[in-house]
């Protein structure tokens, strides 16, 4: 049976240019970037290409890029080496429907000493610009924001809230693991210090990712040894892995407006059909600042696990809520905090697409998600 596979928010599937361009540093390129002689230099040259490509998909400095396991790491190098170095400034604002690489990062700081702030959002899953406003203290040194929310793909107003950083001279961090290759980011036009992202959101490797540093912006790192990585992350670099993200990150420079309408497409076609067939069905977040290859969809009645593992069972892979929660039974803290009631949440699966998705696919899709809806109905 065809396996169709609609998580894309989850994991990718590495691409085959990916795979292809990291296979020599497994075989005969396999010397480490540290080492002077021949083998060391093509690693070194290899990791200093991909800095270029990663940096270029972001419009950053191939300097202000370091590279990182994914993207837990690259927020807790922001979150905690930049909280390290505030000072007396120990109070940090966050939103309640981050990740929780960020949550957990602000709650381990918060038994620390730093108190943080958690802004709510409206019922369309935003946060309101005014609310950071108020928020902001003269003991404020820390501000993260997620750019794309991972379960709901709302677009939170980024661009807004880092002016509102910057003029009050507190750093700005955004995870942006569920929005770089999805839109287009250049982080000097949002005016943002630090990002973070992950190579297998983009059809790179696991175990890859990089965060983003505005020049002149110090932090401390969490990882003691070597010099790797500006002396930010000690430790042999992954060469292979990191080759596989600098290749994911310049498949999408060449093509990312191609594939996102491609996308939008295929979610618009989704979207309809279900909406048409299914008597109950809602689609969650913002109608129009969203990115279009993720939906959130409430079946009135329906228990969002009992319809996954049906379509599990037909060969059709989709995601019930959070997917860092699949499987732990926790309802969705993003879903509670847009105001649905727990029974309602617990009714959500979400469905991410992709550039491998096809018409036919939707079509597939469509139907099984209407004939067993009506079933557990």
């Amino acid at each position: 049976m065809r396996q169709l596979y609609f998580d894309h928010s989850a994991t990718t599937l590495p691409d085959n240019a990916v795979i292809a361009g990291m296979m020599p540093y497994f075989e005969e390129n396999f010397g480490i970037p540290a080492s002077i002689h021949s083998l060391g230099r093509k690693g070194k040259a290899a990791v200093e290409s991909a800095r270029e490509e990663v940096a270029a998909l972001i419009g950053a400095l191939p300097q202000e890029i370091v590279f990182t396991s994914g993207g837990t790491e690259s927020v807790n190098l922001a979150l905690l080496g930049a909280a390290s170095g505030l000072g007396a400034k120990k109070r940090i604002i966050t939103s309640q429907i981050e990740h929780p690489a960020v949550l957990r990062s602000c709650a381990y700081l918060s038994q620390i000493g730093f108190n943080i702030v958690y802004l709510p959002v409206n019922k369309k899953g935003q946060i309101n610009p005014q609310d950071l406003a108020d928020a902001i203290t003269a003991d404020t040194g820390l501000i993260s924001i997620m750019q794309v929310n991972h379960e709901t793909g709302v677009l939170q107003p980024v661009k807004q809230m880092a002016k509102l950083a910057k003029d009050n001279g507190i750093l700005f961090h955004t995870d942006a693991v569920a929005a770089v290759g999805k839109i287009n980011i250049n982080v000097s036009e949002l005016g943002i210090d630090l990002l973070s992202l992950s190579g297998h959101k983009i059809y790179a490797p696991k175990g890859v990712g990089a965060l983003y540093i505005k020049s002149g912006i110090k932090i401390n790192p969490l990882l003691h040894g070597g010099h790797e990585e500006h002396n930010l992350r000690a430790g042999t670099e992954n060469v292979a892995a990191i080759v596989g993200l600098g290749t994911a990150c310049g498949i999408y420079s060449a093509k990312i407006t191609q594939e996102t309408e491609y996308i939008r497409l295929l979610a618009d076609n989704l979207w309809g059909k279900l909406d048409k067939r299914i008597d109950g069905v809602r689609l969650n977040g913002h109608p129009e600042q969203k990115l279009p290859g993720i939906l959130s969809l409430t079946f009135s009645g329906v228990s969002g696990e009992s319809l996954l593992i049906n379509l599990d069972l037909e060969g059709i892979i989709v995601s019930a809520g959070s997917v860092c929660s699949t499987g732990s039974l926790e309802t969705s803290h993003v879903l509670l905090a847009m105001g649905l009631p727990e029974k309602e949440a617990r009714c959500t699966i979400r469905i991410s697409l992709g550039r491998n998705n096809t018409v036919k696919d939707i079509e597939t899709l469509a139907d099984a998600v209407t004939d067993i809806v009506g079933r557990l109905k």
